[in-house]
């Protein structure tokens, strides 16, 4: 299923009334592309500091290929330029977990963040969520993460029931 297109105001043009923005200064989200890809890993080398080429590859054909009806790589464009991106799909029943929507990645150009764009991101993926059937959405993230656990928060996300462990492999 696509993803619906959705459009605000980039930051220069957030104090101009509904619809007064021009074209090319709005952000849609939109599926991804193949021609977004070079994008998406610049943004995300800039974010991490690590260029992850065959990572992102392999992240594409899964989960930005349209061809699993419950995976979804929508970016956030302005013209041309990837601005943000999220990527999640529908898991069932694994911790014995009824089906769930889970983000895996959400990341927006650092010039770009406070404008709305990743909420904006959130809400199209828990949209394309709703619409496979489920009702609860999941993520993990380092706890140390400040900026992307105050982003979550102010989403409405909270500890959820599953209580994540680990053990190194040494």
């Amino acid at each position: 299923m696509r993803a619906p297109t959705r459009r605000l105001a980039t930051p220069a043009k957030a104090g101009r009334r509904t619809g007064q923005a021009a074209a090319d200064d709005a952000v849609a989200v939109r599926p991804v592309r193949r021609g977004d890809l070079d994008q998406v890993i610049a943004l995300d080398a800039t974010v991490t500091g690590l260029e992850k080429q065959n990572y992102w590859r392999a992240v594409y054909r899964r989960y930005g290929s349209g061809q699993h009806r419950q995976r979804h790589f929508l970016v956030a464009a302005v013209g041309r330029r990837v601005v943000g991106f999220v990527i999640g799909e529908v898991r069932d029943w694994e911790f014995g977990s009824p089906p769930c929507g889970w983000v895996f990645a959400i990341d927006v150009s650092p010039q770009m963040r406070q404008a709305g764009i990743g909420t904006q991101l959130l809400r199209a993926v828990c949209t394309l969520f709703r619409r496979d059937g489920v009702r609860k959405v999941r993520t993990m993230l380092s706890r140390d993460n400040t900026l992307i656990l105050s982003f979550f928060r102010s989403q409405g996300m909270m500890a959820g029931s599953l209580v994540p462990l680990e053990m190194d492999l040494d």
